[in-house]
């Protein structure tokens, strides 16, 4: 989309495009929105390199207070009383599945019963529908176990919800695709891969950035070899690379490692 709004800009003669993300551009190059806990620089690690030196970020150098107080001072009560939401802009209402039903229609596999199982294979429950769940979740797990039980994998080909103890959650490494470098110094890293280049990953919204090894870069595909056990690496989900405060990249996780293993579960 930040390419189309740039083509727009284009057509009516407009050098740059403003948005209200909280992140920021300094020199061409994207990093965090100094207010850490609105962050929103881990979404946008996908834009082209060359539509960053023409986006306006004006609210991620300011904490949230300091944008209400312009709002106020501009006469603009209605945003600057505004009460935030949590929510995807597209999702209001919080509802997921009503999307996917519109969508994929009623008789979606996504949204059809299947099985609960455990990572041996056992089942231990039913479902409405796998698109009701994600990885890490709890809400919605079978209980009678000695430990609390979360979703450790998802299988749409069976429709299966993979279900286990939170160790089963924890991954110490990843593998990414479609990698996008927003620094000019890319290449750097690449070409010193054999010598452990070291970065900063975050793998999910509002998740602590944790230090990591970049291992092995193939094309698009990169792995990282993280320094902590990390919770719910989930595939399909975005990983972002940093150096302190400035986004060097990001892809799309393909998949975890030393993680989901097979754990014994207990019944209680």
């Amino acid at each position: 989309k930040f390419r189309d709004l740039v083509r727009k800009a284009d057509a009516i003669d407009a050098r740059y495009v403003a948005t209200g993300h909280y992140a920021r551009v300094i020199d061409g190059v994207l990093h965090r929105g100094v207010d850490h806990s609105k962050d929103q620089s881990y979404f946008l690690w996908g834009i082209d390199r060359d539509v960053l030196s023409r986006m306006l970020l004006p609210v991620g150098a300011q904490t949230k207070a300091q944008t209400r107080a312009v709002a106020h001072r501009l006469g603009l009560e209605v945003v600057a009383e505004k009460i935030e939401s949590q929510d995807i802009c597209f999702v209001p209402d919080g509802d997921h599945t009503k999307i996917i039903r519109s969508r994929l229609g009623a008789n979606t596999p996504a949204l059809s019963d299947g099985p609960f199982v455990l990572s041996d294979g056992s089942e231990v429950g039913r479902h409405s529908g796998y698109a009701r769940f994600t990885i890490g979740q709890r809400r919605g797990v079978p209980g009678g176990f000695r430990e609390p039980m979360f979703v450790i994998a998802i299988r749409p080909d069976d429709r299966a919800v993979v279900i286990g103890p939170r160790e089963a959650l924890l991954g110490r490494g990843l593998i990414a695709r479609e990698v996008n470098w927003l620094v000019s110094d890319a290449s750097r890293l690449v070409s010193n891969v054999g010598d452990g280049p070291r970065v900063l990953v975050q793998v999910r919204h509002r998740a602590p950035a944790v230090g990591a090894t970049l291992i092995r870069v193939d094309g698009d595909e990169i792995e990282l070899a993280l320094d902590e056990s990390v919770a719910a690496i989930t595939p399909g989900q975005s990983v972002v690379l940093y150096d302190a405060e400035r986004v060097l990249g990001g892809g799309i996780i393909e998949s975890a490692s030393g993680s989901r293993a097979a754990l014994p579960v207990l019944a209680a």
